[in-house]
């Protein structure tokens, strides 16, 4: 792949079953109050580490909040090497509304 795809939460869903890594980039409170099951929240601060412990060869899903910051940070992913990189059309808040029960709530 050479850049990345645009996914429906659906088809996210489906490679989430098969092992894909989902990476939030939303604001770390909204990340802190909810967030999709299992993802792993990016910022500037998390970000090298992530990208230097992470299986480039894995698929990776990239949410924002409605599916517009996450296509630029999925662009970025892939100029760093990642393979398989998607775009969550429609973000968390889609996700959040289709998926009530893969959903993590914090405080």
């Amino acid at each position: 792949m050479t850049d990345f795809k645009r996914i429906s939460p659906a088809e996210a869903q489906t490679l989430r079953q098969t092992g894909a890594v989902v990476a939030d980039v939303r604001d770390p409170q909204s990340f802190a109050s909810a967030h999709i099951t299992g993802s792993t929240h990016l910022d500037n601060h998390s970000l090298a580490d992530f990208i230097r412990s992470a299986d480039l060869d894995a698929p990776l899903i990239v949410t924002c909040y409605h599916g517009h910051s996450s296509q630029s940070a999925a662009a970025y992913l892939v100029n760093q090497g990642f393979a398989e990189v998607y775009s969550l059309d429609g973000g968390f808040e889609l996700w959040r509304s289709l998926y009530p029960d893969d959903v993590e709530h914090g405080e």
